[in-house]
């Protein structure tokens, strides 16, 4: 799924379950790190589509890079849409961490369900064993759901924690 909004359909979910202690930015941040070497590939035509960067090993090392440089480009970017104008936001490292690293691992888990190139557990096994696991419009449906009611479910455990304070 290179450069579709798909990924943030359960992030969203995530998001709204764990709300302060999940970044969507980072989350969403760490989508578009995974897909860089992908968009290489497809503008030089050499190399491997969905190669190291969608293996968990590689998963693993850009959940690092995008929570070390998300926490701050997050910062920055709540701060430009005006959200962070009247207490500073502070996305705390734990937090940017867990975000990361649940986002490179659900883009690999679901490229690896719908490209038969993806292989997720590389370099112990180039076989993957969730190819296929459901069809791509099934796939394509449940991250879609997943957005709307993460959406709902945010909103309503927000109104509900509004006033379990008041």
């Amino acid at each position: 799924m290179p450069f579709t909004p798909f990924h943030m359909g359960p992030g969203i979910v995530i998001k709204a379950l764990l709300q302060g202690s999940f970044s969507l930015m980072v989350f969403g941040w760490a989508q578009i790190v995974m897909d860089i070497q992908p968009l290489v590939v497809m503008v030089t035509g050499e190399g491997h589509l969905h190669g190291f960067s969608h293996t968990y090993i590689g998963a693993v090392l850009l959940a690092l890079f995008s929570a070390l440089t998300g926490k701050y480009l997050s910062e920055i970017g709540l701060l430009i849409l005006g959200i962070n104008n009247k207490q500073r936001i502070l996305i705390l490292w734990r937090v940017s961490f867990l975000s990361a690293f649940i986002g490179t691992f659900s883009h690999v888990l679901l490229d690896s369900i719908m490209h038969w190139d993806v292989e997720p557990f590389f370099p112990f096994t180039a076989s993957n064993q969730f190819l296929g696991l459901i069809s791509v419009q099934a796939l394509h449906q449940v991250c879609l759901y997943s957005a709307t009611a993460g959406g709902i479910l945010y909103y309503i455990i927000c109104w509900l924690l509004k006033f379990s304070r008041a």
